[in-house]
């Protein structure tokens, strides 16, 4: 197996280890005062993943139109995984927030596999690249305000609070890229869309 496809598969095997990880950490017998840095420490190994597996793709040459496919998928499986792990536990984030994220992939996941089987590459959009950035940013805040939290420092009132409105900004930017991606792409789409 290529090295960057199995840094793709890795980033999808880290997810659910995350989410037990948030959600059963008392029964796993790890503080809260500790929970944090284990999360943190996840979030980054996927995060350095997701940017290593992309160069070696590039520096082996190794690019295949799988991990085009794939990777991008991975990066939204991953990141929803995170926030739909915190509609749980400590920052019950609203499940219909997070869902704004599934819907939104989804459907561009989708659109992506029926050009690529029609033979039109529907390329990334630099509103992608922000989106994931914005989406990393608001989920390695929230673990990082549960720091605070853990040693009474933060209220859970303002953590979820605070909590909310980020991924409230991260929800609307991400529905704002994928209206973006659409429009820019409507082109490939209509041309694939007629010969389904």
């Amino acid at each position: 197996m290529r090295l960057a496809l199995f840094l793709t598969l890795f980033r999808l095997i880290i997810s659910p280890v995350f989410l037990l990880v948030y959600i059963y950490y008392a029964q796993l017998g790890i503080s809260l005062t500790v929970l944090p840095f284990i999360l943190l420490s996840l979030l980054a190994v996927c995060e350095l993943s997701d940017i290593f597996d992309g160069v070696v793709a590039r520096k082996t040459n190794s690019v295949t139109d799988l991990g085009k496919i794939l990777d991008p998928i991975a990066d939204s499986i991953v990141r929803v995984s995170f926030l739909l792990a915190f509609t749980q536990g400590i920052v019950k984030l609203p499940i219909l927030l997070v869902l704004m994220f599934v819907y939104r992939d989804g459907l561009i996941s989708a659109l992506r596999i029926v050009c690529a089987l029609r033979g039109f590459a529907l390329a990334a959009r630099v509103s992608g690249k922000f989106k994931a950035i914005i989406q990393a940013i608001s989920i390695f805040t929230i673990v990082a305000m549960i720091i605070p939290y853990s040693h009474g420092w933060m209220s859970l009132s303002l953590l979820r609070d605070v909590s909310f409105y980020m991924v409230l900004f991260s929800a609307l930017y991400t529905v704002g890229s994928g209206v973006e991606y659409l429009v820019a792409n409507r082109h490939y789409i209509d041309k694939a869309w007629r010969k389904v």
